[in-house]
C-alpha cells in the first residue's frame, strides 16, 4: 500500500463521512440507516486508534464485532447493523470486498415472540385515526413504512395532504 491516500479516504475526515453520506443517499436509504450508518464508522475508526481505512482488514473488523458482542453485551441487532455498515463502507465507499467474517463471535439472540395484532384489533387501531392520520396509519400498515417515512411523507409534497400549504401545523 502506498503511503498517499486521496482525501476521500481519510479516517474520520469530513470529507470520509461525506462520501459515506453521498452514497447512502444515492442509493436512497433512509435518515435513519445513515445516521446509524456513520455513527458506526466512526466508532470503528476510533476503536482501532484512526489507523488508516486501507490498512484495516477483515480481522479488524472482526475484531470490532467481537468487542461490541463480547465486552459491551449488544444485542445481535446492534451487531448486525455495525457490520452492515462496516460492509457498506468497504464495499460501496472504498471498493474494497471484504471476506465473509466467520471469526466474529455473535452476539446472543433474545429468545422472544413478536407482538402481533389480530385483523380485528388492527382495523379498531386504524379506525381511531381520522384524516391525514387515518392516511398516515394506513400507508404505515399496508407499506411496511418507518413512522419517520410516514410522517414526512405529506411534507415531501406526495400530495397526501392539500391542506399542508395552508396549515401551518404541517
Amino acid at each position: 500500500m502506498t503511503s498517499e491516500h486521496t482525501a476521500t479516504t481519510l479516517p474520520d475526515s469530513p470529507r470520509l463521512l461525506t462520501h459515506v453520506r453521498d452514497k447512502i443517499r444515492l442509493k436512497h436509504y433512509s435518515i435513519r440507516t445513515e445516521q446509524a450508518y456513520v455513527d458506526w464508522i466512526r466508532r470503528f475508526i476510533r476503536f482501532h486508534g484512526k489507523r488508516h481505512l486501507t490498512d484495516l482488514g477483515p480481522k479488524d473488523v472482526e475484531s470490532f464485532l467481537t468487542d461490541l458482542a463480547v465486552p459491551h453485551g449488544v444485542a445481535a441487532s446492534t451487531q448486525n447493523q455495525a457490520k452492515s455498515a462496516l460492509l457498506f463502507l468497504y464495499k460501496e465507499v472504498l471498493g474494497i470486498e471484504l471476506p465473509w467474517l466467520d471469526g466474529i463471535e455473535k452476539a446472543k439472540v433474545p429468545r422472544r415472540l413478536p407482538v402481533v395484532l389480530t385483523r380485528e384489533e388492527t382495523q379498531r387501531t386504524l379506525g381511531q385515526l381520522h384524516d391525514i392520520h387515518a392516511l398516515i396509519g394506513r400507508l404505515l400498515y399496508g407499506t411496511g413504512m418507518r413512522v419517520m417515512e410516514g410522517h414526512a411523507a405529506p411534507r415531501q409534497g406526495y400530495g397526501l395532504c392539500p391542506a399542508r400549504d395552508t396549515d401551518p401545523g404541517w
